[in-house]
């Protein structure tokens, strides 16, 4: 079960001004001056499923966890420190929707073989939706997401209080048309990104299976398939709903599924038909017999399955277990055959489902501490306007007048801010598209692209994402000798003689040239070695029509171009490759026997005896064949160096050998054969057999029986493999430790995999040290292992998903704390939604900004739970990419997005909004001067179009051409990533920097307004032409003081800005005498103010620059 799961006296008269008759009364009066991972353990251990009965809930696990816990109770360990939660947002839990959906709790199910009405509860739709809103909740979701936030949830009450007359300052035009520009841009972004992901899944849900009925196969859309109907999976197709694997179509009775999409792993799994419905001679057989499915409760464990198969109308009635090699995960693929099954879970209760997060709406770090500000910049406002009630000594009706003021004062916080970031977005949104050297770059979220300039923390799905999928077969190393690349000709010769030679010229055999014994000898060793790479497998030759040749005939001549492997594992496929490659194929294999085929095209024929599959605790597999020809049987296998030394003969080169393929990045097999006599097969196998039909600790006994075999086995080879990795990872990887990121790898694959690929990838260099973190089940080996652990220093950590789940469970602050510490880490056989718990407890134990990369339908929880998540388009095809922030085609391309996209988005970012908040504070500190100078009258300064013009027409576009500004080239931020490290200290936009552009904006707006009542005349409108025009002139002058590299847009911006407010004059005769701004005396008084505005700051950057320059400055002189 899954738990979500400033004092001038005025000198002129006021009659010409517009707000002489406002301000009257004022005079008159003469006033005295004054912030549900799935749940942590994920599903319950399957035993506890086992252990239900029919009618029942689930077993006992909780006990024997707990009895686990008691037994290290006596153990002296530090407390288990837990940080409370601050995390919110909703997560995906199989129990927290079904209540919702009045399910009530998720029970067991008995399902009919073909009888869906015979339910005994209510089953979700089978329905995929990955929408954030529906039709009715869409536009109030989208206002509650807008308005939830301070900044805009003030521009609202703002823009309603002018409704009220009492309030009104000015047009209600000036304060709804910017709130709407900026509401309507935000909810037809939302609109279409809904749109897109509706159409994604509408595709999804309309695909058409086959259904099979008592009228014969019906054809159903994947949203109509209910739980018991019988659904026939083409090859190739997508299996539609969570399914119990019932018929194949393939002779040897088991199919190939890619679950890609679910965990990750490329690996084609193997699955098993349920025994008794496999052997009915029809599948339409399966409607008429009397059959049910008992199965545990929808839960969000891909690796493990509890059920029971019964067939009633039979004498007696007969049951089989089910496990995972019969289950069938919707999303996964058909890759042999065409599959019936029966269906068990469907919608929200699929494994797939289950193991993804909710998707929600980004808020990038740099909006949040710009929300931050304007919270000061509110403060402030609230306070000016109290002082200047104060100073009236809070006279007649002064709660009027403070809320007067507030409205006043509003520019404070600039509305356009929001305007000119959202605008920013979208522009460095169109940049990454038409960057030429990341191409194919997608940004399907553009509101956070200021993200990518400040990650802390990145984690990587390996296969796919660092690697090709491309098993590569490298190096054959008998001990004496070692054969690469290029000289696998050599071998080829030796297996060649062998199959040739020796047959025809008996007496060669007795040659006296010694050299002849030893090419002999060395030919004879590495047949033995190829012959058991070409038997100690997992590996089935499948064969597929070619339009030329028909599928049974290209079987039964062993058409070689018609021929592909299917396996588990991709080393295996690539193993049995490289045999075929040097003279020996392995052309046939079914559940018994296998077939292969030597350079002189004659057929051998191996019956196998027994098989023993690789698991993650053995680490090795065996298989013991006889060879019809002799008669002789022999027991090959094949694992991990580590578990094989201590299984052949003494030797003295397989560890330094291993040592020396594994520092190349190759992945190492260790290969070893023995001859049994047939007595000795005998006796094993009755020893076997008993074993596993114990029901006490049978997998105990069947590892000891096992075990007895594996002694003194003849060691013939190591094979090295490699898994091809993506282009320029290796410097990519490099670019992003130089620029202070850490890199943690999150993979689905096996522990040896994933170290092998990161000493290869270089995620770990070679001057690190390794540290694998000891398979631990409870308490007291956590403790035990972490404290090891802490006494290493600089060294990177490699731990699978279920020692992570322990470590988290009982010591979650220690060991981030740890891991947080090391250079890399690896995390192997990680579920989905481990991932995700990685990635949110990275962002609660640090407090910094995450990155995830994948490429697969298992990485996005991980991508949807990180701060910026980026989807590789690869093999496993585009649900990462679909669901990511950002979609790139190659893993090398995120270091330029990082390193010069993200930089110059936080950067410019930073400057716009800095300059935004600089150009309201002007025009507020002028406005207060001048209510102080007036008495601390609540009238405005600037009316009607003046107000909305300042922050349009006559400063928008050079204040806005900053999102062009770069202080390096791009080629510098690549070629010296330690420029991206500073960025992580968020110095771009701080307190400090904040504080630096209130003090000038106080400054330049007194000086302006000073100055203006100083030089003014005989009409006090002067006073208005006189500081509108020094305003405007003055932040042209301080965007070209801000730029550090002019673009022409730049410059057009600027000169285009000054035309439009020199034309736009003629038409404010209302606020500005036009006949006064052509004297002469207007120029001067505007030049000066002008120049004492903005000469002193211009000094103290060439000051600056001179005596203490930015670390990007020696780059770029």
């Amino acid at each position: 079960m899954v738990r979500p799961c400033p004092s001038v006296g005025p000198r002129g008269r006021l009659r010409a001004w517009p707000g002489a008759r406002e301000l009257a009364p004022s005079l008159r009066a003469r006033p005295a001056r004054c912030r549900r991972l799935l749940p942590r353990g994920g599903a319950a251990p399957a035993g506890g499923g086992a252990e239900a009965g029919p009618g029942g809930g689930p077993g006992c696990a909780g006990g024997a966890a707990t009895k686990a816990g008691d037994m290290t109770d006596n153990i002296p360990l530090q407390p288990v420190r837990q940080k409370k939660r601050m995390d919110s947002r909703p997560r995906a839990g199989c129990g927290e929707w079904l209540r919702c959906c009045g399910g009530g709790e998720p029970r067991p199910r008995t399902v009919w073989l073909g009888h869906p009405e015979k339910r005994d509860q209510r089953y979700p739709r089978n329905v995929i939706n990955n929408q954030k809103y529906n039709f009715f909740t869409f536009l109030p979701g989208v206002l509650f997401n807008q308005f939830k936030y301070f900044f805009n949830l003030y521009f609202l009450l703002l823009a309603c209080s002018q409704f009220v007359p009492e309030m009104r300052l000015g047009a209600l035009y000036t304060y709804w048309v910017p709130l709407g520009f900026v509401l309507a841009v935000t909810i037809i972004r939302e609109a279409v990104e809904e749109i897109r992901c509706y159409m994604r899944d509408k595709e999804v849900n309309s695909q058409v299976y086959s259904r099979l009925t008592a009228r014969g196969t019906v054809k159903v859309k994947s949203s109509s398939i209910q739980v018991g109907d019988l659904i026939i999976v083409e090859k190739n197709q997508r299996v539609p709903a969570d399914m119990i694997f019932l018929r194949t179509s393939e002779k040897n009775g088991s199919c190939f599924l890619r679950t890609d999409q679910l965990d990750g792993e490329t690996d084609w799994k193997l699955r098993l038909p349920v025994a008794c419905t496999q052997r009915l001679p029809t599948a339409a057989d399966l409607l008429q017999i009397r059959s049910h499915v008992y199965a545990e409760e929808p839960n969000i464990d891909i690796h493990n399955f509890v059920g029971t198969f019964t067939r009633e109308d039979s004498d007696p009635p007969v049951s089989e277990s089910l496990s995972i090699e019969n289950a069938l995960w919707a999303g996964t693929v058909s890759a042999s055959g065409t599959v019936v099954g029966v269906v068990l879970y469907t919608g929200r209760e699929l494994r797939s489902v289950m193991n993804t997060s909710n998707p929600r709406s980004k808020i990038g770090l740099f909006d949040l501490e710009v929300n931050c500000l304007t919270k000061i910049l509110f403060a402030a406002l609230v306070v000016v306007s109290l002082v200047m009630v104060a100073l009236q000594h809070f006279a007649g009706r002064w709660y009027l007048q403070i809320i007067r003021f507030l409205l006043l004062f509003s520019n404070i916080i600039p509305i356009s801010l929001r305007v000119n970031l959202d605008m920013g977005k979208i522009v460095y949104s169109w940049v990454i598209r038409r960057d030429s050297k990341i191409p194919g770059t997608v940004v399907r979220s553009s509101t956070i692209p200021e993200q990518l300039g400040r990650i802390s923390y990145l984690l990587t799905d390996k296969t796919g994402t660092l690697t090709q999928n491309e098993m590569v077969f490298k190096r054959l190393h008998l001990g004496t000798v070692a054969y690469g690349l290029d000289s696998m000709d050599e071998v080829q010769s030796h297996i060649f003689s062998i199959y040739t030679q020796q047959p025809q010229d008996p007496p060669a055999q007795k040659g006296s040239a010694p050299t002849t014994k030893v090419r002999r000898t060395m030919s004879s060793r590495v047949h033995e070695a190829v012959k058991a790479i070409a038997l100690c497998h997992n590996v089935t030759p499948v064969y597929e029509s070619n339009g030329v040749t028909d599928q049974a005939e290209a079987e039964k001549q062993y058409e070689d171009s018609c021929r592909v492997y299917q396996a588990s594992s991709p080393d295996e496929v690539a193993l049995v490759q490289w045999t075929d490659s040097v003279g020996l194929a392995l052309v046939g294999r079914d559940q018994s026997c296998m077939q292969l085929r030597t350079p002189g095209d004659q057929i051998l024929n191996f019956t196998i005896l027994q098989l023993f599959p690789f698991t993650y605790e053995s680490k090795r597999m065996g298989v013991i064949v006889r060879d019809e020809s002799t008669g002789e049987i022999t027991f090959y296998m094949k694992g991990a160096d580590v578990v094989m030394a201590g299984v052949v003969q003494y030797n003295d080169w397989l560890e330094e050998e291993c040592g020396n393929m594994a520092r190349e990045g190759l992945r190492v097999l260790v290969v070893a054969k023995k001859s049994l006599a047939e007595e000795q097969y005998q006796d094993f196998e009755a020893r076997y057999v008993q074993a596993k039909l114990s029901v006490h600790d049978r997998s105990l006994k069947v590892a000891t029986v096992i075990e007895s075999l594996e002694m003194e086995m003849e060691l013939l080879c190591l094979t090295g493999v490699e898994d091809q990795l993506q282009a320029d990872v290796r410097p990519t990887l490099e670019t992003l430790r130089n620029a202070g990121i850490k890199v943690w790898m999150l993979t689905g694959d096996k522990l040896e995999t994933a170290t092998c690929t990161a000493k290869n990838a270089h995620l770990v260099t070679r001057n690190q040290d390794i540290h694998i973190f000891r398979l631990v089940t409870n308490r007291g080996e956590a403790h035990l292992e972490l404290n090891a652990f802490r006494r290493k220093h600089d060294c990177a950590l490699v731990i699978s998903g279920d020692s992570l789940e322990v470590c988290l469970k009982y010591y979650e602050y220690e060991f981030m704390e740890l891991a947080c510490q090391c250079p890399a880490v690896v995390c192997c056989r990680c579920a989905p939604t481990q991932k995700a718990q990685i990635v949110r407890l990275l962002q609660e134990r640090t407090g910094r900004l995450t990155c995830a990369v994948g490429d697969g339908g298992n990485d996005v929880s991980m991508i949807q739970e990180s701060d910026c998540g980026v989807g590789v388009e690869g093999k496993e095809g585009k649900q990462a990419s679909l669901a990511a922030d950002f979609s790139i085609t190659q893993f090398r391309h995120l270091g330029r997005l990082l390193m010069v996209h993200g930089r110059n988005s936080y950067k410019r970012s930073a400057a716009l909004s800095q300059f935004v908040i600089h150009r309201s504070l002007c025009i507020s500190a002028m406005q207060a001067v001048f209510s102080s100078v007036f008495y601390f009258a609540s009238v405005p300064l600037y009316q009607g179009f003046l107000i909305i013009g300042y922050s349009t027409i006559y400063t928008m576009f050079p204040v806005f051409s900053l999102v062009l500004d770069k202080d390096v080239k791009s080629e510098v931020a690549m070629l010296y990533p330690e420029l991206y490290k500073d960025l992580l200290k968020g110095r771009p936009l701080s307190y400090k920097t904040f504080l630096i552009w209130v003090l000038i904006s106080i400054y330049q707006g007194s000086t302006i307004m000073y100055g203006a009542l100083l030089l003014f005349e005989s009409e006090f409108v002067h006073i208005v032409a006189i500081s509108f025009t020094s305003l405007i002139l003055t932040e042209l002058l301080m965007v070209a003081l801000t730029i550090q590299t002019w673009h022409w847009l730049m410059t057009v911006a600027e000169l285009l800005s000054l035309a439009c407010y020199i034309a736009s004059l003629v038409f404010l005769h209302e606020f500005i005498d036009v006949y006064f701004i052509a004297t002469l005396s207007f120029l001067w008084k505007v030049s000066v103010i002008t120049l004492v505005s903005c000469l002193p700051l211009y000094v103290l950057k060439y000051l600056r620059r001179r005596f203490s320059p930015p670390s990007y400055s020696k780059l770029t002189s």
